[in-house]
């Protein structure tokens, strides 16, 4: 018997491994994903605009990370204390106004000479719902007054037309680059439940008709893995809206069954083993024989990055 409906990915057209460069975009769903990709020594770069949700704020930033854009002060905007980028997440808020510019041209900069080695780009739709102000789409709100927006849900057509676009303009600089879409299975409870339905087929119907128009990008079903397959409130953190480790770590599983070969994995699992040596805290770190492990750890990162063609 089957207590559970298993969601079938297909066969992926491409395989991911150590020398390949990656790109993740999106909501705080890719953060999860994307973390494990460095953890595991992947040259991998995560969301250098901090969380996006909407399909145009991560449309924009990309375009941004294209063109190299440099923010001035005109850029910024200054409430409760903080000088806010309405294009970035909260975490380049600054109390100062050069560092938050320092910070946000510095991110763009990097990730831009990163986009140009990029050969796979993983962007995660978080929400069909946009805010504009003064007809501009904001990527966060930083907790402004909800009377200073214009809230509205993103069109199909709409979406399409925008990575259209887009996608044309990453082919110019980055022609072999492949983009695979994932939509978030985080619940987006505040804005309703009937509307967070709304939303996230529109953000389903959005990427499936991207990916039937164009070549080189595909839809990975993270949503329809948590949403279908594991289908049950255990797997959802303690606000029912966001996965459990658990979770993540399933479709963290899945991800890997579906891009990875079995040498990559076993390098992955030799990453991790790693990573877990580095993080660990000796009771005792002047001894002998901390100093010893602390050794070893670091001959054995020596090795392994050889071994996946890498320098620290």
């Amino acid at each position: 018997m089957r207590f559970c409906t298993p969601v079938d990915i297909a066969p992926s057209a491409f395989e991911i491994k150590h020398s390949n460069h990656i790109l993740v975009m999106g909501s705080c769903f890719s953060e999860h994903i994307g973390k494990r990709l460095v953890d595991a020594y992947f040259p991998c770069l995560v969301n250098p605009y901090g969380i996006l949700f909407n399909p145009a704020s991560i449309a924009q930033s990309l375009q941004e990370i294209i063109q190299k854009k440099e923010y001035c002060t005109s850029d910024l905007v200054l409430y409760n204390g903080l000088y806010h980028s309405m294009n970035h997440h909260g975490c380049f808020s600054c109390s100062h106004e050069e560092e938050t510019l320092c910070q946000i041209n510095e991110s763009i900069l990097q990730a831009h000479e990163h986009l140009l080695k990029t050969d796979y780009l993983f962007i995660t739709f978080g929400t069909a719902w946009i805010y504009e102000m003064d007809g501009k789409v904001v990527a966060n709100c930083h907790k402004m007054p909800a009377q200073r927006f214009d809230r509205r849900r993103m069109e199909v057509d709409e979406i399409c037309e925008i990575y259209t676009s887009l996608i044309a303009q990453l082919r110019q600089i980055r022609p072999e680059i492949q983009i695979v879409f994932t939509v978030s299975p985080v619940r987006h409870t505040k804005d309703g439940l009937h509307e967070n339905q709304l939303s996230k087929s529109t953000l389903l119907l959005a990427v499936d008709k991207i990916c039937r128009q164009t070549n080189g990008c595909y839809y990975f079903p993270a949503y329809e893995i948590v949403l279908d397959e594991l289908r049950d409130y255990r797997f959802f953190a303690d606000d029912m809206a966001h996965p459990s480790e658990l979770t993540v770590a399933y479709v963290w599983e899945r991800f890997l069954d579906t891009y990875c070969s079995a040498p990559t994995r076993q390098l992955i699992d030799e990453a991790f083993r790693l990573q877990q040596r580095l993080e660990h805290r000796m009771l005792h770190p002047d001894s002998d024989e901390a100093k010893r492990f602390t050794q070893e750890t670091q001959n054995k990162l020596a090795d392994f990055l050889v071994k996946i063609g890498r320098t620290k």
